[in-house]
């Protein structure tokens, strides 16, 4: 059982799935040929560490999920198995794909079938650090959605690579055994930019006017991994001195902001969402949103056996690390705190540079209602909560056009915000100009605004959305047809 979102935006009864959404398109289903990548869904279990065994839905037995190596360009045919009880989609997330295989019900991406299979081929583009993983709706069902295991890379080979690295490493961070909570612990001190007072006031505003003045339900974890490994009870990553170290790392949470520090050494960052950046930087730590995924390579100077890991020692003790094991060294992997630092998208961006100007300017103000459904935040666009009856708020756009879509936050929450089947230049994030920085999902801060830019040149149903499941699920999307 799970949620449809017509009757979870109307308040909350649970209903079968199967049925509830409109096939809007027919998928490429090449059924005599042989397929180049199975994926099969079912539950299974995950061994965190020996005493934290999970049981929860898995991509052909693991977690994460098999990773996948594309080549730009070369046609792939998959056969998705779903060994379920409940329908199941697989979003082939960062790619420019059709929406019939995109993997999101409101573009018209038909269901993989419980107890079914669903074959589809595309051309994987672009190139770069991609990733697959469920779109279902899980709505206050902890055994759905993104709280499941349900993710895995995917890393499509550029026409020319070349390789300036010694190892090439994939981290993938993920939370398990989610449970219900009121208030939360998102890391305000995470991005530049300072809240807005008139986003400030709107918020308050909206907090006055609710009917229910506590706050909603928000989510906590007991469990937290990296490669499906707590710290300490996987195998270290073993490097030797002068090394450099190319790490692919990707957020598979549910909802959570990341951050990732190796003491004693710094990031230089060469890609944001899988696509080079013009400027490539060196930082003291990783932020890292929801679905984002950071390249960015590491000079291995300084021995020793360190942990690397996240900023808050109650995440990182639970398990969200792993250990960095020079050669020749031995011992307790040691742990220090960096100094705080704030995650600024422009420093890696084009100088004293402007994107092109748009033909049009879309404008949402994203808007949060405590607890309005059945102890759940709603979530709004411009005031309206997405909805299936209506597939609303939708906007038309048109081939060719180049869109700058302002967002403006008026909530303290963090938003990754991510459109689907494009990618998006950065305009403008904490109050700072930036250009040439190209991504699909993207941090927004509490009480701040953000412009980025992206050209209509993917014909489809297009989904935008707030990638927090719980934000999604109440109401957090809009839909963008073309003409």
């Amino acid at each position: 059982m799970s949620i449809d979102r017509r009757n979870l935006l109307k308040g909350a009864a649970l209903v079968p799935f199967a049925g509830a959404w409109p096939r809007l398109a027919r998928a490429e289903e090449p059924d005599h040929e042989k397929p180049d990548y199975t994926l099969r869904i079912a539950n299974g279990l995950v061994e965190l560490a020996p005493d934290h065994i999970v049981s929860t839905t898995l991509y052909n037995g693991q977690f994460p999920g098999p990773r996948l190596r594309f080549h730009e360009g070369q046609r792939v045919v998959v056969d998705v198995h779903n060994d379920t009880d409940t329908p199941e989609l697989v979003h082939w997330h960062g790619q420019m794909l059709p929406s019939q295989v995109d993997g999101a019900a409101e573009e018209g991406t038909p269901f993989v079938p419980a107890h079914g299979m669903r074959r589809i081929a595309f051309t994987p583009k672009p190139s770069g650090f991609r990733f697959y993983h469920t779109h279902v709706v899980a709505g206050s069902d902890l055994d759905r959605g993104t709280y499941t295991g349900q993710a895995g890379p995917v890393y499509i080979e550029p026409r020319n690579n070349p390789g300036a690295y010694d190892q090439e490493i994939f981290l993938v961070l993920k939370e398990f055994e989610p449970s219900f909570s009121h208030g939360g612990d998102m890391p305000m001190e995470a991005l530049v930019g300072e809240p807005i007072k008139a986003l400030q006031d709107m918020g308050k505003a909206a907090d006055a006017a609710a009917r229910e003045k506590a706050k909603g339900y928000e989510l906590s974890y007991d469990l937290f991994s990296i490669n499906g490994r707590m710290l300490g009870h996987g195998e270290p990553i073993r490097v030797k001195q002068g090394e450099r170290v190319l790490f692919h790392v990707l957020n598979a949470s549910a909802g959570e902001i990341r951050s990732l520090a190796l003491p004693g050494h710094s990031f230089n960052v060469v890609a944001l969402d899988g696509n080079p950046v013009p400027t490539e930087a060196e930082v003291p730590l990783l932020w890292i949103g929801t679905a984002e995924r950071v390249s960015a390579s590491v000079e291995m100077k300084h021995p020793g056996v360190w942990i690397m890991g996240d900023l808050t020692d109650d995440d990182r003790n639970r398990g969200m690390g792993i250990v960095v094991e020079y050669a020749g060294h031995k011992g307790k992997p040691q742990w220090s705190k960096p100094k705080p630092f704030r995650w600024d998208y422009s420093r890696f961006g084009k100088a004293n540079t402007s994107p092109p100007a748009p033909e049009e300017t879309m404008e949402f103000t994203i808007l949060k209602h405590n607890a309005a459904l059945g102890g759940f935040n709603q979530w709004t666009l411009n005031g309206e909560a997405f909805s299936m009856d209506s597939l609303k708020p939708a906007y038309t756009i048109q081939k060719g056009r180049r869109y700058r879509l302002k967002i403006r936050n008026a909530s303290d929450d963090i938003h990754p915000l991510h459109l689907h089947r494009h990618s998006f230049e950065l305009v403008r994030v904490g109050g700072k100009p930036t250009a040439g920085v190209i991504k699909d999902v993207v941090m927004l801060g509490g009480f701040q605004e953000a412009e980025f830019d992206f050209v209509a040149d993917n014909p489809g149903s297009t989904l935008f959305h707030c990638h927090q499941q719980l934000h999604m699920d109440f109401g957090f999307m809009a839909l963008f047809n073309y003409a």
